[in-house]
């Protein structure tokens, strides 16, 4: 399981002195807890923890944008670092053609024609595709597909 992976990097992390990394771990590992304490769950499954992850990556990457606004680059910096052992723990990300392809086999499955339908494609994609790409991606290339006749 991912939880427990994270756990045994997190001690790893303790014992070789990996402040940066004991740290991102320790955070996202009181994230999950208190997830599993809201679901009053013992522990997480990995689709659950897969969205604790995704969800510090967006504060992250939030981080990293405001810091550079305010010209902190050094923060920037070390945010970017962070987001950089965040993602490690996320499955691989599916290429824009394989979304593509899953698209265009949703689309003809039903019978989708137009914008009106986005959200029921929308559904659809992201079941198949179960947190492997990025939404932001996956939401254009669904609006560039159903915007075509």
């Amino acid at each position: 399981m991912l939880e427990e992976k994270i756990l045994n990097d997190y001690k790893e992390a303790m014992k070789a002195r990996d402040s940066l990394r004991s740290s991102v771990l320790s955070f996202l590992r009181a994230d999950m807890m208190n997830l599993a304490v809201a679901k009053k769950k013992k522990a997480l499954d990995d689709s659950e923890t897969i969205t604790v992850i995704k969800k510090q990556i967006k504060q992250h990457q939030d981080s990293i944008e405001q810091f550079t606004k305010g010209a902190r680059l050094e923060m920037a910096e070390k945010e970017k670092k962070e987001l950089e052992i965040l993602k490690t723990y996320l499955p691989p990300e599916i290429s824009a053609d394989e979304i593509s392809k899953i698209i265009e086999e949703v689309v003809a499955a039903t019978g989708s024609s137009g914008m009106k339908d986005m959200g029921k494609v929308m559904k659809e994609v992201n079941a198949k595709i179960a947190g492997q790409a990025d939404g932001k991606l996956v939401s254009d290339l669904v609006k560039e597909r159903l915007a075509k006749p």
